[in-house]
Formats: C-alpha cells, sequence, structure tokens
C-alpha cells in the first residue's frame, strides 16, 4: 500500500483556497476596525440634532470655568478678522439681560464666521447714503460685520433695516440695523454711556455676541 502524493493541481487549488481565506478575514478585520474607531464627523453628524436651539446657546458665557473675572471687557476698540465667510447675511438680531450686562446678539446665515468692529462712534450715519441715523440712548456703539452677503446672493432673508425691538435691557437702550453694503452690515447699540463691552463669536448657527456692562 502506498500514499498518494497530491498532483501539482491539487496543491495549486489548495493554495489558493488558503489565500481567499486569509484574505477574508483581513477584510472582515479592516471593516470591524473602522467601525470600532469611527469617523469623528459622521459619528458627531448622525447623533447630534441638525441644529441646537440658538436661544439656548446664547446664554453660554465664554468665561465659564476659566477663572476668568466675571466680565473681562473695557471701552476700546474690538477688532477680528472674518473666518471662511461663506453666505453670511444678517436675519435675526435680539437683546436680553443677564446678570451684570445686557447681550446683543446677531444671528446670520450661510457658514464661518464674519470680521467685525465694534467702537463707539460720535455721529452715527448710514454707510450707504451718508445721513444720520437717529440710535436711542445718549451714545452709540457701532457694530460693523464683514464678509456678509446681500440677501440675494446669500439666498437668505435680511433684518429689515431700522429700529430693532429691545425691552428688559438695563444699558442697552436700543439697536438700530442699517443693512448690508459692499460686503459690510452696520448696526448700532445705543446706550446710556460708555459702557465696557465685549464680542465673540458662536456657530450652529453662526453669531456675534456683543455684551455690554451694566453701570451706576
Amino acid at each position: 500500500m502506498h500514499t498518494r502524493r497530491p498532483t501539482r493541481m491539487t496543491r495549486s487549488l489548495g493554495l489558493a483556497a488558503a489565500v481567499l481565506l486569509l484574505a477574508g478575514c483581513g477584510s472582515r478585520t479592516e471593516t470591524a476596525d473602522a467601525s470600532s474607531s469611527g469617523d469623528a464627523s459622521t459619528t458627531s453628524s448622525s447623533s447630534a440634532p441638525a441644529s441646537s436651539s440658538p436661544a439656548a446657546e446664547d446664554t453660554a458665557d465664554p468665561d465659564a470655568g476659566n477663572g476668568a473675572s466675571p466680565f473681562p471687557a473695557d471701552t476700546n476698540t474690538d477688532v477680528a478678522d472674518a473666518v471662511s465667510p461663506d453666505g453670511l447675511t444678517v436675519t435675526t438680531v435680539r437683546a436680553a439681560a443677564h446678570d451684570g450686562y445686557d447681550r446683543v446678539v446677531f444671528e446670520l446665515s450661510g457658514s464661518g464666521t464674519p470680521g467685525w468692529t465694534a467702537e463707539y462712534a460720535d455721529s452715527p450715519s448710514s454707510q450707504g447714503s451718508g445721513e444720520a441715523v437717529d440710535v436711542p440712548g445718549a451714545v452709540a456703539l457701532q457694530v460693523t460685520l464683514q464678509g456678509t452677503s446681500y440677501p440675494y446672493e446669500s439666498g437668505a432673508t435680511e433684518l429689515a433695516r431700522g429700529a430693532v425691538a429691545v425691552s428688559g435691557t438695563r444699558t442697552v437702550a436700543g439697536v438700530v440695523y442699517d443693512a448690508t453694503f459692499e460686503g459690510t452690515s452696520v448696526a448700532w447699540v445705543g446706550t446710556g454711556e460708555r459702557a465696557p463691552f465685549r464680542v465673540y463669536a458662536l456657530t450652529g448657527p453662526s453669531r456675534v455676541v456683543v455684551e455690554v456692562a451694566h453701570t451706576g
């Protein structure tokens, strides 16, 4: 009795089967690794809501938990550059009183962050016509947003030019919006005096926040 040696064809078939088996295992392992590690942006977009409540996010304090003073602000000009602005159009302006300051929020359509210049203006005037603008209060804090788009460019409905309804605030007497002209949108925050202020940006949706300290 003798043992039959495998033919060349038999050995080839066996080798091919082994290669296929290893390839299948490798494919399953790679798939499992990708699933377990996950893509951060994909995971976030699938588990998080499409957009969070703007009103809720407006209550965020940028200094909470970092040991900063309650309101690190002054009356100096505040300037920031735009960051990847795309289709930014001012759609809403709202104001509310908080502990120690009043907050004015400029909400925009589109993505990215507008640049801004915030400074007290001696004689508020419309950027398009140069006509004087009547701003409530004794002085006016001018907020100029850069990198914004006309409504026909962004497809958004821009806030109408004119006074914005404000109630319940202590330092902020009123807000006047002057619309968009050649990539800039201007508004004035009327106050009783040159009170310390600070400016910062929030996203989701894009917002510029102006906070004016309570005085007196």
